[in-house]
Parts: structure tokens; C-alpha cells; sequence
């Protein structure tokens, strides 16, 4: 069945054995035929993206319409059918999608506790801190004690007509000017100690994060927006930089001066601290009823606030793209949807808290006013005198105060629980490139390259199978096949960014897992399709590999790059400010400095992915002549849809939905009329055809 665009009626045409469906692809940009004895009946054209759920279709289509053509049903493989849930699979998908689904865990306010491994090594200062902190406290319990004898030694006799005693005044202020003084410097160090303590413990935090997330394989930074990492090491551990070094200090003090005063108003009058702590069963039970709607709140809070900073991360990098095809109001107009839904969440979150911080106030006023009844009857039957309830009602305020600030930390802390379950989830992240136990060390790598029965799967998807091949020390191999052959993901395990999930990757007799990381990619040179450049000076973007490199190394990789002259071109030379990505330079400047980039760490092994698929023909000669400077003597790996620019290879080695094919040199592939044959034959029509359409302009993709 098919519908053309803007049309409502379907055409549908009965299965036969006259209907066919061809598949075609042209570097990437592929369409679906569909004929009979007549002639073509319908197109669909797809770009890259859709290459394989074609390739399925075409499959499916051909069994089924064998199917109906011989009248024997389709029979599913049982390797087809999960073994679990008996959903159908693909026939390269090795796991079920949805047995394999990530199961979402909330936020545990237990996870604030997962910080002791960063506060661990600073565990004298904190414990130096805990105790100003628990002298501070107990210097602020001191004046109500004092207002008792005050009140029944001093005030209350001046009022019955007896003198005053200057002595016992003078005794009694100085003992609350002292106190004063006392909590104010304890209260000074306890708060520099611990600042200093949680401000090392964020360093420490982001540093370690930083860190992880750099050695976590390409497969993790696949699944994950720069946007939603760039707030989970910024503005994730500055929350729990600010929780540890002010809330949970108050909250520490808080919950010290609560047990000092229960404890010091029982040994006063413990009928009278009875009907004090009355209301606090009732406040613990209202923070445990919204806990956890504060702890969800908070993390969807977290979540959406990422999408705002994702709308970020994608527009202002590509502030060229977005003007040129003026889409400023389609960008604002994303920013003013996340920001709507950022405050929508917001919102609902409000009502929560809005209602709970009322409450519990309302519930330590209401505990005040009961003991100024009770205390009031007890004074009329002369149990306690006016000091001791003067005391207590002084007491009781800093207990109730204390009480409702430990309430609002509720907020807070489920916040802080949230921002450290989204770090953990990065630091407790496994690599699937991971470091051996014991590297093994090459002094000198040769550069001879084997894959033995090589596989690979990307989520529950097969990409390549059973791929042996054998690349001698100095030999240029081409990889050439359609767009999602799995050419890229093949030069990706070479380079160890993911590892294989089948067979083995050997460098000169070692498997690569066997080496240590860095070690073993130190010895790689690699061109992208698409160079990336750093915000930083000529010089630097060329020594990135080789940060030590003398000026004179770097005018030598230049040289060999032929960038040498436009360097010099520039208003600064070799100093002159690269732009963020190198929107400063032309995309084959670009691609040369990348390749001055690679030839200064002089590797043995060269991976070429796609250098010359982006430029015009006339850089493609200068990044030509470079990449033959670049090539001589090592081992190279060269991708390239221009099968033209590959005919230098010693060896091609020809993929096809994750296999190989054919393998050998161009004029003996192009003799064998194979897979190869045809992928050139189709490039060269596309390109004579380009070239009829348009005179004098050549277009080789």
C-alpha cells in the first residue's frame, strides 16, 4: 500500500509473482522501487537514518510476497522470539528492547549519605567543625537560663518594692554579653571551618565526575544531551556544594539545640516540657507525608530543567546554522516551550510546599500559645515561678523556631538528594571500554592489525559479524559499501571506543583490551570526516596531541599538511585565535590543521574517515597532498564514498550489512563484477549524469 504526500487515497497492489522491490543507495541517499511487468508503480526516496529499517522491508517483502506466491506460511526462526516475554525480534537483534528496558529508580534522600567518600579525607576539620558547632549551640542556650534568676532575683522583687542588687545585675549581664560573645566566635569558626571543608568536598566532587564521565566509552556520550552533563557537573554539585556548607550546618545545629533544650526544660519542669514537645509528633509525621513528593518534585524539577539547558547547548554552538536559515523565532519559540514546562512543573510543586510551610508554623505557634495557658495555670498554683516560665517560653520559641527551619530543610535536602542521585548516576556508570588489570606494554608498535571473527552490537542490534581481516604493518586498506555497511563502527572498535562483543582485535599479536587505553590509542592518528578545533590559538589545536611540542615540530606538521601558507595568512600566524569548533577557518583549513594534528604524534596506525568528503575539488587536492605525506609508512584504515580517492589502497575490503563481502585490490574487484563493481558502476552513472545536468561542475557524492 502507498500514499503520495498531500493525497488521502491509498493504491495497493495484490502480491504476485510479477511484483518486485528494488533497493537502491547512493552514498547515503537511497529510494525503494517498486515494479512489475509493466513498468515502475511507485518510489519511495530515504535518507541515511532509514537505510536499515529499508533494508528490513525489502526483506520482509521478498518472503512475504514468496509466501503468498507458493501458499507455504512464513515460519519465524526460534532465535527470533524472545525466550522471556515472546515479543518478535529482528533478525540482527541479539536482546529483547523490552526486556532490556531501563528501569527508572526515584531519588533516596540515602543517597546524600553516598557523599562520606568525598568528605572522608577531610575528617579532622570536620570534626573540629562539629565541635564549634556544638559549642556554639550550647553558648546560645546559655542566656534563657540566665533570664530565670533574673527574673525572680532581680525584676520581680525591684516590683514587690525590695532595692536592686547592681552586684547580681552586673553578674547576670555580664553572663549573657559573655554568651553573646562566645556564640558569636564559635558561630565564626564552626561556619569558615566547614565552608572551607564543603567548598573542597564540591571541588572534589566536580573534579571526580569530570574525570569519570571523560573515561566512560563513546557508547554512554551516544544516549545523553552536552546540555543535561553540563548542569549535572555545574549546577548539580554547586546545590550540594551550598546543602553541605550552609543547610546541612543549620540543620546539624538545629537538630543540637532541639535535644539541648528537651533535655534542659524536662530537668526545669517536665510536665510543663511535656505540653512543649506535644506538637512534635504531629510536625514529624506532616514532613513525612510530603517527603517524598518533594523528593520526586524536585528530581522532574531537575529533569526538565535539563531540557531548558539542552535548547542551550544546541542553539548557541549553532547560532550559524539557526541565522542562516533564519530560524531565531523556531529557536526562541523551543526555549519558550521548555521554559513553560520548566515552570509548569514548578508550579505544581508550589502548591505542595505552600501548604506544608504554613502548617507547620501554624503548629509551632499553636504549641506557644498551649504552654503560655498551661504555664500561666501552672504559675496561679505557684508550681513554677514567672522566671521559669519566662524561660520556658524563651526556650520554647528557640525550640519551635529550630523546629520550623528544620522543616523547611526539607526542601532543600530532598533538592540536594535529587542533584546527587543524577551525579552518582554518572559516577556509577561502567565503562564498556574498560581499563585491564595488568596492561600489557609494546615498546615498539609495529603496526600489523588482525580481526579475528570481529562482531559488534549497538543496544540490541547486530552491526557487524564474523568480520576477519588482516592488515599488514605499512598497508593502506580501504573500506568501502553502502551508507550503514558499519564502515564507522568497525574504524570505532579499531580505535577501541567501543569494544568487540564477539572475536578479538589484535595489534601485533596482543589483543587491544589487553593494553592499557591511552597507551594504545597514543598510537593512532585519526582524520575525521568533520574536524573538530578548540577555542585556543593555530599552535595549540595542532600540538593537542603533543602538548610539549617545540614551535619548530609544529611548523614541521604544518608544512607536511600544506597549511603552512595560510597560516601565515593570518593576522596572528600560528598564534592567531581559533573560534569555538573553528568557524574562524574554511572547513579544508580545518581538516588540514586536523591533519598537522595527526602527523605531529607521528603515529604507526592511521585512521582516515571520510577526510576529503566535504570539501571542493581543488582542497581535496591539497588535503591530498597531505594525506600522502601523512599516509607514507604507516598503517591505514581509509573510509571513503568517493571510491576514486581509495584506488591508491593496496587492499578493499567491501561491507555489506555488517559483513564482509569481497576483499582485494580495485582492478581485481572491478573484474569480478561483484558488490564493488556495482557500487562503482552506480557512482560513476550519478556522477555523468551530474555532470549532463550540469556542465562544468562535478559531483562526486
Amino acid at each position: 500500500m502507498a500514499r503520495a504526500p498531500g493525497e488521502t487515497v491509498w493504491q495497493s497492489w495484490p502480491y504476485g509473482q510479477d511484483l518486485t522491490l528494488k533497493l537502491h543507495d547512493h552514498a547515503g541517499v537511497g529510494h525503494l522501487e517498486l515494479f512489475n511487468q509493466q513498468g515502475r508503480l511507485a518510489n519511495w526516496r530515504f535518507t541515511l537514518g532509514q537505510n536499515l529499517l529499508a533494508i528490513r522491508l525489502s526483506e520482509k517483502f521478498a518472503a512475504l510476497r514468496e509466501s503468498f506466491v507458493t501458499g507455504q506460511p512464513i515460519v519465524r526462526d526460534e532465535e527470533h522470539i524472545c525466550p522471556s516475554c515472546k515479543a518478535p525480534l529482528e533478525p540482527d537483534q541479539d536482546e529483547c528492547p523490552i526486556c532490556t528496558k531501563v528501569v527508572y529508580t526515584p531519588p533516596s534522600t540515602w543517597t546524600l549519605f553516598r557523599l562520606w567518600r568525598f568528605a572522608k579525607p577531610y575528617q579532622w576539620p570536620l570534626l573540629a567543625g562539629f565541635l564549634l558547632m556544638l559549642l556554639s549551640t550550647a553558648a546560645h542556650m546559655i542566656p534563657p537560663y540566665l533570664t530565670m534568676p533574673l527574673m525572680d532575683n532581680v525584676l520581680i522583687p525591684y516590683q514587690s518594692g525590695k532595692p536592686v542588687d547592681k552586684m547580681l545585675v552586673t553578674m547576670y549581664m555580664s553572663g549573657l554579653l559573655a554568651s553573646a560573645v562566645l556564640a558569636w566566635i564559635l558561630g565564626w569558626g564552626k561556619t569558615y571551618v566547614l565552608a572551607l571543608v564543603s567548598e573542597r568536598i564540591g571541588a572534589d566532587l566536580r573534579t571526580t565526575t569530570y574525570e569519570h564521565l571523560l573515561r566512560l566509552s563513546l557508547e554512554y556520550f551516544g544516549g545523553k544531551r552536552t546540555g543535561d552533563l553540563m548542569s549535572r557537573i555545574g549546577s548539580e554539585s554547586d546545590r550540594i556544594c551550598v546543602f553541605l556548607s550552609l543547610h546541612l550546618l543549620d540543620f546539624a545545629s538545629d537538630v543540637l539545640m532541639i535535644i539541648m533544650t528537651g533535655v534542659i526544660l524536662v530537668s526545669i519542669d517536665p510536665w510543663l516540657a511535656a505540653i512543649t514537645l506535644l506538637p512534635l509528633p504531629f510536625i514529624a509525621w506532616l514532613i513525612h507525608l510530603v517527603r517524598d513528593r518533594l523528593r520526586t518534585g524536585f528530581e522532574k524539577i531537575d529533569r526538565v530543567w535539563g531540557e531548558v539547558t539542552n535548547v542551550l547547548a544546541d542553539t548557541i554552538p549553532g547560532i550559524r546554522v539557526v541565522k542562516a536559515f533564519a530560524q531565531e523565532s523556531r529557536e526562541a519559540g523551543r526555549f519558550r516551550v521548555a521554559n513553560k514546562h520548566n515552570l509548569a512543573v514548578n508550579d505544581k510543586l508550589n502548591k505542595v510546599w505552600s501548604l506544608f510551610s504554613p502548617t507547620v508554623s501554624f503548629l509551632t505557634e499553636l504549641g506557644l500559645l498551649v504552654i503560655w495557658v498551661f504555664g500561666i495555670y501552672q504559675v496561679s498554683q505557684s508550681h513554677i515561678t514567672v522566671g521559669v516560665l519566662s524561660a520556658f517560653v524563651a526556650y520554647s520559641s528557640r525550640f519551635y523556631g529550630r523546629l520550623d527551619s528544620m522543616s523547611r530543610i526539607v526542601s532543600v535536602t530532598q533538592k540536594s538528594a535529587s542533584a546527587a542521585k543524577r551525579i552518582f548516576d554518572i559516577l556509577d556508570h561502567v565503562s564498556s571500554v574498560p581499563e585491564p588489570s595488568n596492561p600489557v606494554k609494546i615498546d615498539k608498535v609495529k603496526g600489523n592489525i588482525a580481526l579475528r571473527e570481529v562482531g559488534f552490537r549497538y543496544g540490541n542490534r547486530a552491526v557487524n559479524r564474523n568480520i576477519s581481516i588482516n592488515i599488514k604493518a605499512g598497508e593502506m586498506v580501504g573500506l568501502v559499501g553502502h551508507s550503514g555497511s558499519g564502515k564507522s563502527t568497525l574504524v570505532n572498535l579499531i580505535c577501541r571506543f567501543y569494544d568487540v562483543t564477539e572475536g578479538a582485535i589484535l595489534l601485533d599479536g596482543v589483543d587491544i583490551r589487553a593494553l592499557g587505553v591511552s597507551d594504545y590509542r597514543r598510537n593512532i592518528g585519526l582524520v575525521l570526516q568533520e574536524p573538530f578545533l578548540f577555542f585556543g590559538t593555530i599552535a595549540e589545536n595542532i600540538a593537542y596531541g603533543k602538548p610539549d611540542a617545540t614551535r619548530e615540530q609544529i611548523i614541521a606538521a604544518a608544512r607536511a599538511a600544506h597549511a603552512h601558507e595560510f597560516i601565515l595568512r593570518l593576522a596572528q600566524g600560528y598564534d592567531s585565535m581559533v573560534g569555538e569548533r573553528g568557524q574562524g577557518l574554511s572547513g579544508g583549513e580545518r581538516q588540514r590543521i586536523s591533519i598537522a594534528r595527526a602527523l605531529l604524534i607521528d603515529p604507526p596506525i592511521l585512521i582516515l574517515d571520510e577526510a576529503t568528503a566535504s570539501v571542493d575539488s581543488e582542497t581535496e587536492k591539497e588535503i591530498q597532498k597531505a594525506l600522502d605525506n601523512l599516509v607514507t609508512g604507516r598503517t591505514t584504515i581509509a573510509i571513503a564514498h568517493r571510491l576514486s580517492t581509495l584506488q591508491k589502497a593496496d587492499r578493499l575490503v567491501v561491507l555489506d550489512r555488517g559483513r564482509v563481502v569481497e576483499e582485494g585490490g580495485h582492478d581485481e574487484l572491478m573484474a569480478a563484477e561483484g558488490a564493488y563493481y556495482r557500487l562503482y558502476m552506480a557512482q560513476a552513472r550519478n556522477v555523468d549524469t551530474d555532470l549532463d545536468d550540469s556542465p562544468g561542475k562535478r559531483h562526486d557524492d
